[in-house]
């Protein structure tokens, strides 16, 4: 059971990450401000193989509109993928991805919608920020250099994502053997030394929640390391960008109330002082920090 003397002996352990600040910067025009206003984005699956049912949009006339709805409703990014990370999912060809994802871009943009892409191919990179998307949602640790490439010919945005492997589709068991925080904290400045060097200038972190792990479909397992992970955001602050998180749903528990999942994480990462918040939900998850944010 989670309880507050857990919350104090853990800030009290890493008091002066809790105050350190995070860089800021523009997307698309927007201005962030990480360290005074958390950030929604709002999740748009092209894949018929995504379980979540209100998220899949499988026209482009759909996924618009849907963009546009989210946005309403308080997301400042929209981000967009037509691959599922579930094991069973089909694999999906760069080609076939990037037929799906241009269009939807194309409408969004034209709409006014910050955009975010979420691959880790080079050509689907390249194909999505030529068309207008705004940020990388970058979900592998091979070929990055291309990558960040890419993304500094078209001041984009990149979201590091921590991958125990090539991407979150080639992983087999993850590491939990040591602190998970010290092992990010070792791994993103190699990934942002060489982002930067590339000429990204614009960089979030995420950690990644282990949705695609084998050693992490244990429900319990699985959500003890993601409820740690989330308490712990506030160490890497300490690296000095923002950090992003996929909330997830823990559907083992709740069941046919999973839709309320999402928000009772997001209390959990904004105690952790996640500035990006990414959702399924965006009006409850804006319900939640607005409500957070008067206390």
């Amino acid at each position: 059971m989670l309880k507050l003397e857990h919350l104090a002996e853990l800030l009290e352990k890493n008091r002066a990450a809790a105050s350190a600040r995070v860089k800021e910067f523009s997307i698309g025009g927007k201005p962030f401000a990480f360290n005074s206003q958390p950030a929604i984005m709002g999740v748009i699956n092209l894949s018929p193989d995504s379980w979540y049912r209100e998220s899949v949009c499988l026209t482009a006339e759909a996924a618009v509109q849907r963009g546009k709805v989210l946005t309403a409703q308080g997301a400042d990014i929209v981000d967009v993928g037509a691959e599922s990370t579930l094991a069973h999912a089909v694999r999906v060809d760069d080609a076939a991805q990037n037929s799906k994802l241009i269009p939807v871009i194309k409408g969004l943009r034209q709409a006014g919608v910050l955009v975010s892409v979420e691959t880790y191919s080079p050509a689907i990179t390249r194909a999505c920020l030529e068309a207008g998307a705004n940020v990388l949602n970058l979900t592998g640790s091979d070929r990055t250099d291309e990558l960040y490439r890419v993304a500094a010919e078209h001041d984009a945005a990149v979201i590091i994502c921590y991958v125990q492997g090539k991407n979150v589709r080639e992983v087999g068991d993850f590491d939990l053997s040591a602190d998970p925080i010290e092992m990010m904290r070792e791994y993103f400045p190699r990934q942002v030394e060489l982002a930067q060097r590339h000429g990204v200038e614009k960089i979030i972190l995420d950690p990644g929640l282990g949705f695609y792990y084998r050693n992490l479909q244990d429900s319990a397992v699985r959500v003890r390391h993601q409820m740690n992970i989330f308490l712990n955001t506030f160490r890497l602050r300490t690296l000095g960008f923002p950090i992003c998180h996929a909330l997830p749903h823990a559907f083992e528990y709740f069941r046919d109330e999973v839709r309320c999942a999402e928000p009772f994480f997001a209390v959990l990462a904004a105690l952790g002082k996640t500035n990006l918040f990414r959702t399924h939900e965006v009006p409850r998850i804006k319900a939640v920090l607005d409500t957070m944010k008067t206390l």
